[in-house]
């Protein structure tokens, strides 16, 4: 056993008595050690439960034979860092997440892990430590929240956000706001629709690192319990067996992941996660794979914001191994690929089946011959950008418009609820990228605001920053390079024609290659707006987008 290492021989004496210090037995400490990471907390609503499962997940050690020890992670609730300078931390906490994890479980070397996740960078923050640990692992997550219900309609978190919009616009008055805000989020959970969270969840499912049921079941669920029991019981037989994080997650995995999120048209994010969880695999995933999967995988689901189902619809429909075995028929999954159950993707797909085909269509009617996300590139996003292309609307799926250029996230804020953004224009912000914001801030306010003002059908926005998994509309973000180390899109001037060609996956600045070069012996040097703490760090160490925003080698 690893953790023999701190507990077994005469040398060991005093390490096994600082454990009886804490109650363990004899027989406790002989037993297999399993570390339990619990990101359970009291500031995010999907993880105001996560005690419950932890315990969930000890007592299905414990009937397997194994003693549980749990240790604690941070998270950041990215619902609520939203829209102010919180927000720079949130992406940031995944590489201390993933580094603490590291430090955790290599000062005390269990036997194998639990990764009791929930939300946002929580969940890639624990994916990039088990594949860096790649010691037996399993995940579990908290579930998702279910929708909230309004006049007999469904609604969100993402609703409250665009109902500020709506009233600035006076389309909502601020009584009916306040109902939205009581009831949009009516329990715990990772917030209803397909945002990062439950995109993530999802993701991990199909990477086979979750048992099925991993991404859909609802948080307030007995399901979710009697899963996290399972897991529990699971580890074990991954332990005996030595079965490994990046035994499951190889390239064929990835890619299986990758089709699945192309079918559920998921958060953006994932484009900016998976990479770096590859690359903690020792797998590099060029951004090109993501086009190329989705040519080839049609999206099957409409999910907030991108249409009325949520995620507890989904989990109804069949779950993300009925969407496996829809697309599997079209030779996008990986069926030898091992998972968690300790089977193939093949052998657990025996079971599954769509129970709702308006929830989750079939080949012949799909949304969309390709998948829910695209990366575009061009002058204007040399290295890449990434789009919901699921989201955005027919009539701005080819668009051109002039840019409305913003320094930052706040000045785009006011000016589009100050009713100075009008249709065709085309929003520009830069230096929120990774390095710039820093930490490449989710930008959930502007495109809130352009929904809830009525212009996602005739105003594109455009960043080197990032969007919420609820973002609809036509919001591009990821622009690599980022302004911050030069970029195309920092030579963007007021009133500059912009040309966006989601089909041909293109994104360029109808200026000449001469004019901009003029423009760029002209940019003054980037000064960093954070120069001490964590993020001054973090800015020194982070790559661009288009590498998943690691840090440097």
């Amino acid at each position: 056993m690893r953790s023999d290492l701190m507990k077994k021989g005469l040398e060991r004496a005093p390490h096994r008595s600082l454990f009886k210090a804490m109650g363990y037995t004899d027989e406790e400490i002989a037993r297999p050690l399993i570390g339990v990471v619990n990101s359970a907390n009291e500031i995010i609503p999907g993880h105001i439960h996560l005690d419950l499962i932890t315990q969930d997940v000890k007592a299905g050690i414990r009937m397997s034979g194994g003693t549980p020890v749990e240790f604690p992670v941070i998270g950041v609730c990215d619902g609520i860092a939203m829209g102010h300078a919180g927000m720079k931390y949130s992406l940031a906490s995944r590489e201390l997440i993933a580094d603490s994890i590291e430090i955790m479980a290599s000062a005390h070397p269990f036997d194998a892990l639990v990764f009791i996740p929930n939300c946002d960078k929580i969940i890639p923050g624990m994916l990039m430590a088990a594949m860096r640990l790649n010691i037996p692992a399993i995940f579990i997550s908290g579930g998702p929240m279910l929708a909230g219900k309004m006049a007999g309609k469904a609604v969100d978190l993402i609703s409250v956000f665009e109902g500020v919009g709506a009233v600035k616009a006076k389309r909502m008055t601020q009584n009916e706001l306040k109902q939205l805000e009581d009831c949009a989020c009516p329990g715990c959970g990772s917030c209803s629709g397909m945002y990062t969270a439950n995109s993530m969840n999802c993701v991990t499912e199909a990477l086979g690192l979750g048992l099925p049921g991993n991404g859909t079941i609802p948080a307030v669920q007995a399901a979710r319990h009697r899963l996290a029991k399972y897991a529990g019981m699971k580890i074990m037989e991954l332990y005996k067996k030595n079965i490994k994080p990046r035994d499951i997650a190889t390239l064929a995995a990835f890619q299986n992941a990758i089709a699945v999120d192309m079918a559920l048209g998921c958060s953006t994010n994932t484009v900016l996660h998976i990479p770096a969880i590859a690359h903690e695999a020792g797998i590099k995933l060029d951004l090109n794979l993501f086009n190329k999967i989705s040519e080839k995988t049609p999206n099957l689901c409409k999910l907030s914001p991108a249409g009325p189902h949520h995620i507890e619809d989904l989990d109804t429909a069949g779950g993300i191994q009925a969407v496996m075995k829809v697309i599997n028929t079209i030779g996008v999954i990986n069926k030898k690929a091992l998972t968690v159950t300790g089977k193939t993707v093949e052998a657990n797909l025996k079971i599954a089946r769509v129970l709702d085909d308006k929830v989750i269509r079939p080949l012949n009617n799909p949304y969309s011959p390709q998948g829910g996300i695209a990366v575009l590139r061009g002058n204007l996003a040399p290295d890449g950008a990434v789009v919901k292309q699921s989201a955005v609307a027919a009539a701005m799926q080819v668009n051109e418009g002039r840019a409305r250029v913003f320094e930052c996230e706040d000045d785009a804020i006011a000016a589009i609820l100050g009713g100075k953004i009008k249709t065709g224009d085309v929003v520009v912000i830069r230096y929120e990228g990774p390095k710039g914001g820093p930490g490449m801030r989710e930008m959930l306010g502007p495109t809130s605001a352009i929904v809830g003002m009525g212009l996602d059908k005739t105003v594109a926005l455009l960043t080197d920053g990032r969007f919420s998994g609820g973002t609809q509309g036509a919001a591009i973000g990821h622009i690599s390079p980022e302004a911050a180390e030069g970029g195309p899109i920092a030579l963007v001037q007021e009133g500059d024609i912009i040309t966006i060609n989601i089909p041909a996956k293109t994104l360029n600045l109808q200026v000449s290659d001469k004019e901009l070069e003029k423009r760029r012996k002209s940019l003054k040097p980037f000064k960093p707006s954070i120069t001490s703490g964590y993020l001054a760090r973090y800015a020194k160490l982070v790559t661009s987008a288009s590498t998943g925003a690691i840090f440097r080698d």
